[in-house]
């Protein structure tokens, strides 16, 4: 295990493929993420209304739904329900060789899961990159993976479930005491920081949607974006907060006018707000002092006086 830490810190290019690799492999499971764990939560949510509503209701002899996880029952074709075999689920590979359609009934598999499984092994390979063969590399790499699941559950569903912005949050702060900053890494940052930034992410976009609600009278927001911008901020510190609510607004407005220009979507439909913080923050957690000190100079801030 030594030797192979010393030639991974030795060869970051080696480091850097053999992340892209592993990142295809967790794309894979990501897709399995994506689209089972929303279904998941409707079961539980419709066990427990039918539980409040029914509180008296004999469920002994009642048949048990059967068993669905993130890993049961085997994954299978949506239309035909085969099983799908080990050489048909090998990421972006077998839905090239399938030239994108089932082998049991040729329906159409959608592109979206070799794409999922390519953006994570590239951005895995980016956090490998940047920081090299170091904690600092494990705690990007959780951040980014958790960030892809959210951002495709949230386009599918409107939705980013307490089941991983929750434990995101906790996990970020627990780094930030375990492992603390390290120099010329943005991530984890110190204790102090991080708690600041988790109280400043969720106390700012709550204080925000507040502010809506009693203007407009509808809610602008979910609470899910509250957590998982207190996420963002155990991870990365609450100084690179308002740098991720100004790319995440900026790029939310630049899309959602393109959307109603281009594609006529109605103005009152609601977009999720979750990729938009997702991908601000990743860009926040390798890029964010340089992004700071670019705008601080063409702001003229840089050498004002304190």
């Amino acid at each position: 295990m030594n030797d192979l830490a010393s030639v991974y810190a030795a060869s970051p290019i080696l480091f850097t493929c053999s992340v892209f690799v592993i990142g295809l492999l967790v794309g894979s499971f990501l897709n399995v993420v994506i689209y089972r764990l929303p279904i998941m939560l409707d079961r539980d949510w419709r066990l427990q209304a039918s539980e409040i509503l029914n509180p008296s209701a004999d469920r002994s002899a009642s048949v048990a739904p059967p068993v669905f996880n993130l890993v049961t029952p085997r994954s299978a074709c949506p239309s035909c329900k085969s099983p799908i075999k080990a050489w048909q689920n090998i990421p972006v590979l077998s839905w090239l060789l399938l030239r994108g359609r089932c082998a049991g009934c040729s329906t159409t598999i959608s592109v979206r899961y070799p794409l999922v499984e390519l953006a994570t092994a590239l951005l895995s390979a980016i956090v490998a990159w940047r920081f090299g063969f170091s904690a600092g590399t494990v705690c990007g790499l959780l951040l980014t993976w958790s960030l892809i699941a959210l951002t495709g559950i949230d386009i599918d569903h409107q939705m980013l479930p307490d089941g991983i912005t929750l434990p995101l949050l906790w996990i970020g702060l627990l780094a930030a005491v375990v492992i603390g900053p390290t120099l010329g890494i943005a991530i984890p940052v110190s204790p102090q920081n991080a708690i600041l930034g988790a109280v400043a992410g969720y106390s700012s976009l709550w204080l925000v949607y507040q502010s809506y609600r009693l203007v407009t009278g509808k809610e602008g927001m979910g609470y899910g974006d509250f957590k998982l911008f207190a996420a963002l901020g155990a991870w990365l510190g609450w100084r690179v907060l308002p740098l991720v609510i100004l790319l995440s607004a900026a790029t939310g407005a630049v899309l959602g006018i393109a959307m109603i220009v281009f594609r006529g979507r109605d103005r009152s439909t609601p977009l999720p707000f979750g990729p938009y913080l997702a991908a601000a923050g990743w860009l926040a957690m390798l890029y964010g002092d340089s992004l700071i000190g670019a705008y601080l100079r063409i702001s003229g801030l840089e050498h004002a006086a304190p």
